[in-house]
């Protein structure tokens, strides 16, 4: 039977660090299966709304459940926090491979220690997940003999590895370099193809255009706009919608 709750659920979310308020009673739901891509300028609190999603950020008031884990507890257990981690994997900007290690063992670490499987199921895992992102042939290399794009896949193959039910990207190809963008967008669009539950922080408007399903605007710490992905990306409502837009689309013709 379908689930028809939502993966993540949040209701007048704030965060704050000392006085700066970075999160201002946000609302809202990502639905199962759902690929919802967060723009916005940097500063704007979309990161930091990422990373309250899987508790690596403590929201300052409001209610937030994901994947019927109720991350507004203060109080929240190490189980809890474990199943939360094993269920909600992250993407970050950095890839944050494990150097001393091969690509295969960066892949099997965490579901030996966190899942308790075995030493032949974690590597048949892994390399199944490598071939899915097009590495198979790197599975003993390490981090260092890879390019940033190989990098970011493998960083991908490794959250997969958890099997998770839903992925967050914190700006998953900011750190590479052009030619090699594409390569883990491709990636990412083959999970969403799957039916993926994704939330992706990401400057790069033709994926969010062509991949997401709807689109959060973030400005000074608020959803000022959002809708399906298309209709936000064509025909924004808001002048500040409009002013971003036409940055990002000089920054995209100038990188091309």
């Amino acid at each position: 039977m379908h689930d028809s709750t939502p993966a993540i659920s949040f209701e007048g979310i704030e965060k704050s660090f000392g006085s700066l308020k970075v999160l201002q009673g946000i609302s809202g739901e990502i639905n199962r299966g759902e690929v919802v891509a967060v723009i916005g300028s940097s500063g704007c609190g979309k990161s930091t709304l990422l990373r309250c999603f899987n508790r690596l950020e403590t929201i300052s008031k409001g209610r937030l459940v994901v994947n019927g884990i109720d991350l507004s507890r203060p109080n929240l257990n190490q189980k809890q926090l474990r199943q939360l981690r094993s269920q909600v994997g992250m993407v970050f900007q950095q890839f944050n491979l494990f150097p001393h290690l091969s690509v295969l063992e960066n892949l099997m670490l965490a579901p030996r220690q966190v899942l308790g499987k075995s030493k032949n199921e974690s590597e048949e895992q892994a390399r199944f997940y490598l071939e899915k992102v097009g590495l198979s042939q790197k599975a003993l290399a390490y981090p260092e003999q890879l390019s940033g794009g190989q990098k970011q896949r493998v960083a991908i193959a490794r959250s997969l590895c958890m099997n998770p039910q839903v992925m967050l990207f914190d700006e998953p190809t900011s750190a590479l370099d052009p030619e090699l963008v594409g390569e883990v967008l491709r990636v990412m669009q083959q999970l969403a193809q799957e039916g993926m539950t994704m939330v992706v922080v990401t400057h790069e408007m033709q994926f969010a255009r062509e991949v997401a399903h709807r689109v959060l605007f973030m400005d000074k710490g608020c959803v000022a706009e959002a809708g399906r992905a298309r209709e936000v990306l064509t025909e924004p409502k808001s002048d500040r919608l409009r002013a971003f837009l036409s940055r990002m689309n000089v920054a995209e013709s100038l990188s091309t």
